[in-house]
């Protein structure tokens, strides 16, 4: 149908059937433009029989890397969710091993069913060390899993933005899900939608499907891709964790805790007393202890300063934003919240969404971040 042969009534009716945006699943609407899936009537004239219907956001985001905020709260995410106890099916739980603590989603099996197996893709392997042992990383994340609750049918490594062994993959649902439909869930930016768009393009050829970025929450509604079966493959949207540092970050600044590329390891030879700030975004200190070395895993352009303790209280308020960048929008160390923690076995320090420093037995120390970002401790992982 040309577009001067579109009328209102028949955009209506189609908006009345449910019409849903390609990229990010919301369903479309022309009435309020602060709401998911909006997009002026006279553009969803033009779009409206083409391939690649989006809304306004999507197709912001997707062609200028502009981001607009929608109405959705954590409860709507959390409902989207717990549609999933209601069917049977294979739940792909998706993981960031480079943010293991920060991507997981407290009491899983009670969203998706306690009778629905849950197959544990690790995503974005390829941002850790390459020397790791991948069966020692499998081993550790059976620990962590274990700590949720979750008993895994399996755990995959994988990196959905360097695909190599995505055939693999596709075998292993195929394994598991005996002919139900298949949800991948996961929280927002551990690579969702990047990883449902390389099936696609394996199967059909079609390129960046579903809108990504690296902002959290794109995906917006469930996102139903046909399976040859009959089934469904399913995306979600990604539960949003506000214990983690990028709710307190800039978009322009998202870059600085979101690798890319491979971590190179940062090893420093500390005494007691001494302090690393994390950019402006975070600070650890040495407390007490023997001289000890201490290695950081961070982002590669995320700079590291390391000071004295004394006196550290000032250098932030003096250096935040400049020196020590990037910071929260208001820097002063009054920002910065402080965790204390006596370490009795090797064991990480964990700045949600930011990063970790692996440290020995025996040593006292305090990780300091933003209000409301968690700081916590974990067996070490390297």
């Amino acid at each position: 149908m040309t577009t001067e042969l579109i009328t209102d009534e028949y955009v209506q009716e189609q908006l009345n059937e449910g019409l849903r945006c390609i990229g990010c699943g919301a369903v479309m609407q022309v009435v309020d433009s602060s709401k998911a899936g909006y997009l002026p009537m006279s553009a969803l004239k033009k779009s409206i029989d083409s391939e690649e219907l989006l809304c306004q956001r999507c197709f912001k985001l997707r062609h200028y890397n502009e981001i607009q905020p929608v109405e959705l709260t954590d409860d709507d995410f959390s409902r989207l969710l717990h549609q999933i106890s209601d069917a049977k099916a294979l739940i792909v739980y998706v993981i960031d091993v480079f943010d293991v603590t920060g991507s997981e989603i407290a009491g899983l099996p009670r969203f998706v069913g306690q009778d629905n197996p849950i197959l544990v893709v690790a995503n974005k392997v390829d941002l850790l060390p390459k020397l790791l042992n991948k069966n020692r990383l499998k081993n550790w994340l059976q620990v962590e899993l274990k700590a949720q609750g979750i008993k895994p049918v399996d755990i995959f490594l994988t990196s959905a933005t360097h695909p190599k062994n995505l055939d693999d993959l596709l075998d292993t649902i195929d394994n598991y899900r005996e002919g139900r439909d298949v949800y991948v869930v996961g929280v927002t930016n551990v690579g969702k939608s990047t990883l449902i768009n390389q099936i696609i393009k394996s199967g059909t050829g079609v390129q960046d499907l579903i809108t990504t970025s690296r902002f959290p929450g794109t995906t917006l509604d469930r996102i139903e891709i046909p399976l040859a079966d009959g089934r469904q493959l399913i995306d979600t949207p990604g539960i949003v964790k506000r214990d983690q540092i990028t709710h307190v970050l800039a978009d322009k600044d998202l870059k600085y805790a979101l690798p890319k590329n491979e971590i190179k390891p940062r090893t420093y030879q500390l005494n007691a007393e001494q302090t690393i700030f994390i950019g402006g975004l975070a600070r650890f200190d040495f407390e007490l202890g023997e001289r000890t070395p201490i290695t950081a895993y961070f982002e590669n352009n995320l700079s590291l300063h390391r000071t004295k303790l004394i006196g550290a209280d000032d250098f932030y308020d003096k250096h935040a934003g400049e020196l020590l960048t990037p910071s929260p929008q208001e820097s002063t160390i009054t920002n910065l919240i402080r965790h204390e923690f006596n370490i009795t076995e090797k064991s990480d320090i964990v700045f949600a969404g930011l990063g970790w420093i692996s440290i020995p037995a025996g040593i006292k120390i305090a990780g300091w971040a933003p209000q409301g970002v968690s700081v916590l401790i974990r067996k070490a992982m390297i």
